[in-house]
């Protein structure tokens, strides 16, 4: 299997429109962060995980042509953004592509990109089919593999994150259930959230609470994704991270 970050940054991106934070003027490659997206190749098969408003650079930047599904973690701009950029693959692929996320997402798409899903299309719009998985207590099948969905916090607001064989991707998670954590057993490579360390989010982990999720689930490894500029530099971070953990950054490709 092989996991390629496509952007390992928060809603807004490193550096953010503006800013002068010492961070956002950072000439190191890896403290440039576009919004957080992964993608999954295994025996020919490429699997995004959410769909950001960078998609069409990650996707020529890492220099990739085709999908064969597409799961999204939730319905916020970051994570969905980019759905009118999937035009070009399926022109390529000449068949839709396959959405999978909570019926709740899919609707929220289906309002915000209402002429992808029009029954009356005028113009070439990207060609998406949706998959619920609000009844999938277990796992779903798609092109031979067994994708099982996590219901993680996000806030107030329930949403998945992925695990395939022994990858297991969360991003913007405040809490983890405990059925989830049972799930997330066994990993060799966990992905998880931080946006800074102080102050504490409502809606998504600090670093003290990320790296407490991490001592629990027990992965042999861990990237850590969603990251704000408030985090700091990624060279200063990395070496205060524990063994085994370490800080994903943008181009990033683990085998």
């Amino acid at each position: 299997m092989k996991i390629t970050f496509l952007g390992t940054g928060t809603s807004q991106g490193i550096p953010i429109i503006g800013s002068k934070h010492p961070v956002c003027l950072s000439k190191n490659p890896k403290d440039k962060r576009l919004r957080s997206s992964i993608m999954i190749e295994k025996n020919k098969k490429y699997f995004l995980i959410d769909c950001s408003p960078d998609f069409r650079y990650q996707m020529l930047r890492s220099n990739h042509e085709r999908l064969d599904a597409i799961f999204i973690t939730h319905e916020h701009q970051d994570h969905i953004g980019g759905l009118d950029d999937i035009r070009p693959i399926n022109f390529n692929m000449k068949k839709p592509i396959p959405v999978y996320g909570l019926r709740r997402v899919l609707e929220s798409l289906k309002k915000r990109f209402y002429y992808i899903f029009s029954e009356k299309k005028k113009s070439n719009t990207s060609n998406l089919s949706i998959h619920e998985l609000d009844n999938y207590t277990d796992f779903f099948i798609v092109e031979y593999f067994k994708v099982f969905p996590l219901s993680i916090w996000h806030g107030p607001l329930p949403i998945l994150g992925f695990r395939i064989e022994n990858f297991a991707y969360i991003t913007d998670a405040s809490s983890i259930p405990i059925h989830t954590m049972e799930q997330l057993k066994g990993l060799d490579i966990l992905v998880l959230n931080v946006l800074r360390e102080v102050p504490k989010h409502p809606s998504h982990f600090t670093l003290s609470e990320a790296l407490k999720t991490i001592q629990k689930i027990s992965p042999k490894k861990t990237y850590l994704t969603h990251v704000s500029h408030l985090l700091g530099f990624h060279e200063e971070i990395q070496i205060q991270l524990p063994k085994n953990v370490y800080l994903a950054y943008d181009g990033l490709i683990l085998y």
